[in-house]
């Protein structure tokens, strides 16, 4: 896990997420396709402010009881995690059940898991109480919703899972909102508000011009020469490979 100050989290949620994913292509640091999530996983809010915190993943079913403990019993075990976190922490689950048989979270989850400093939930199957949720303000992602919970349990804490089609280990840094979820490369981090900066500029560049008067096929295609050569030198900067 990485030690990234709030300020550094509050620089990164001020960008949205395909900003951050367009810098992290710029460090080539890993494959342009890779890191996030597919769009199985969709915000349930999509007016909230982006997410940003630190993977705490855990596992979940519900088609059939648990073999042993409370359905609920891994809660407090989850909570009690919250302290050894590098920031405020994400909560990952990969539900097991194939097909998906009930609600991984509801509003008491949520009001628990917000009370303690968890900055959002994610999950690959579906939620529930959305209303009352949404009250909150407390970012969720599902596959779904579904109006139960059937036999709920968690019976892994703090593994590697899969969601979205993007493995996610614990204290991965993860940004999501109503675009979808990325993970961060920590080693990166810290430079990306900066470059979201720099790169919104660029962008501006082809904006302005496509939104003044009379622009024509000759003009954009300076903007553009302009926009790319910003892009490119931007890019050189930061490259890691």
């Amino acid at each position: 896990m990485s030690e990234l100050s709030p300020e550094i989290l509050a620089e990164l949620a001020k960008y949205d997420t395909p900003t951050v994913c367009n810098v992290i292509e710029l460090f080539d640091v890993r494959p342009r396709n890779l890191g996030y999530m597919n769009d199985s996983i969709r915000a349930c809010f999509p007016k909230l402010p982006p997410m940003v915190g630190f993977a705490l993943t855990s596992t979940f079913r519900s088609q059939d009881p648990p073999r042993a403990s409370d359905a609920y019993g891994s809660l407090t075990d989850q909570v009690e995690l919250f302290a050894s976190m590098p920031g405020p922490p994400v909560m990952v689950f990969q539900d097991l059940d194939e097909p998906t048989a009930s609600a991984t979270f509801g509003e008491v989850m949520c009001t628990m898991y917000k009370s303690f400093g968890s900055a959002g939930l994610i999950t690959s199957g579906a939620g529930r109480d959305l209303d009352q949720v949404e009250v909150l303000d407390y970012p969720v992602f599902t596959n779904g919703t579904i109006c139960s919970h059937g036999y709920c349990h968690i019976p892994q804490i703090n593994v590697p899972v899969t969601v979205g089609g993007v493995a996610i280990h614990p204290g991965d840094l993860l940004h999501g909102d109503l675009n979808g979820v990325t993970t961060i490369p920590v080693e990166i981090a810290s430079e990306i508000p900066g470059a979201c900066a720099e790169l919104m500029r660029a962008e501006q560049i082809v904006l302005d011009y496509c939104r003044s008067e009379n622009p024509t096929p000759k003009g954009l295609a300076e903007a553009r020469a302009e926009y790319v050569a910003v892009i490119n030198k931007l890019g050189t900067r930061l490259r890691r490979n």
